[in-house]
Order: structure tokens, then sequence, then C-alpha cells
């Protein structure tokens, strides 16, 4: 307030406190149309989260499924002993950048067999493959939610400090441009009304 009260009332400074409030009101729109804009973003990226949540469940399933139906046909034994199937690659990540967060998508499937013959189980089997492709499917499901999840938490973190930004303008440095605004006003209208009772005093005065 005493900051206020010492401002200098003439018409310059009331012409600065209104250009600075139309720009603190201009950013206040943006980051108000930004919070708005990511608040839609974060739906729509959580509505895709949980469907992969949903079809990673689904995989889930699958995969156990797979897995005991291989058990049940081979024998835990032969389920164990079973050779490996050599896996290559790993995520391959694209920027996307978004009203200035840096989003991410997958580029490429996380994981993908070698380009070589892989050596031949002892007991050959259709059910062990099924299982092999069903944890390999969980596999690139899991990277994709992995990376729809970090994108909501940058995007959320954004939001948080977008917020702030525009709460600090709406309820701070808003307030604060109407309050000096108001003040500024009231000197010149009171220096009008002094001057205007002078002029109207010195013309009745008698003249001598």
């Amino acid at each position: 307030m005493d900051e206020i009260n010492s401002l200098p009332a003439n018409r310059s400074t009331a012409l600065e406190l209104a250009e600075e409030r139309r720009l603190v009101e201009e950013g206040h729109q943006f980051l108000d149309e930004k919070r708005m804009l990511l608040a839609a973003e974060i739906l729509r990226r959580m509505a895709r989260y949980r469907q992969l949540q949903h079809e990673g469940a689904t995989a889930s399933r699958s995969a156990r499924a797979a897995l005991g139906n291989a058990i049940a046909v081979l024998g835990l034994d032969a389920v164990l002993l079973a050779p490996t199937r050599p896996l290559e690659g790993q995520a391959q990540l694209l920027s996307e950048p978004f009203m200035g967060v840096r989003l991410v998508r997958l580029a490429a499937p996380l994981l993908r067999p070698v380009p070589m013959p892989a050596p031949a189980p002892a007991w050959p089997s259709a059910a062990l493959e099924e299982a092999r492709r069903a944890f390999q499917d969980l596999l690139s499901l899991a990277a994709a939610l992995g990376v729809e999840a970090t994108n909501l938490r940058r995007l959320a973190r954004e939001y948080r400090r977008t917020e702030r930004r525009a709460r600090a303008l709406e309820n701070v440095l808003l307030p604060e441009l109407d309050l000096a605004l108001r003040f500024v006003g009231e000197q010149l209208e009171l220096q009008e009304s002094e001057e205007a009772i002078r002029v109207h005093e010195a013309r009745r005065a008698p003249v001598r």
C-alpha cells in the first residue's frame, strides 16, 4: 500500500499503469488458454493410458494362460529347458513438443527377434511359440504404457506450473494494478476538482 501511495499522480503514471495492466491481462489470457489446452491433452492421454492399461491386463492374462498351456502340454521341465529366443532393439523415442512440454512417442517396436535362426527347442511345440509371442506382446504394451505415464507426468507438471502463474496474475498482480490505477485516478480527479475550485474562486474575486 505504501508503494501505491507514493505513486506520482499524473497522466503519465496513469497511462503507464494502464499499459502494464493491458500486458498483464494478455499474459493471463494466454496462460488461461494454455491451461485449458493442457487439461484437454491430459484428459485425452489419460483415456489412452487407461486403454493401454486395459490392453495390458488382457495381454497379461493371455500370456499367463499361454504359459500355463505350454506347461500343460510339455511339462514344467521342458518349458524351463526350452532355449530362449534372443531379441534385439530398444525403445526408439521421438520428441513431440506440445505447449512447451517435451512429450515422447515410440518410433519403432521395442523388441524384435534377431535376424538369425534360433536354436530349435528339444520339444517343438506350437504352445511354446504362442507363449513366447504373448510375452513379447506384453513387453511392447508395457513400453507403450511407460511412455504414456511419462507424458502424463510431464503434462501434469506443466499444468501445475501454468496454474500457479495464472493465479499469481489473477489474484495478486492484476488486483494490485487495479488498486494503483484507482488510486492515481482518484488523485487526478481530486487535483482537477481543486483546480476547478481555484479557477472558480479566481473568477469570483473582485478586480482591483
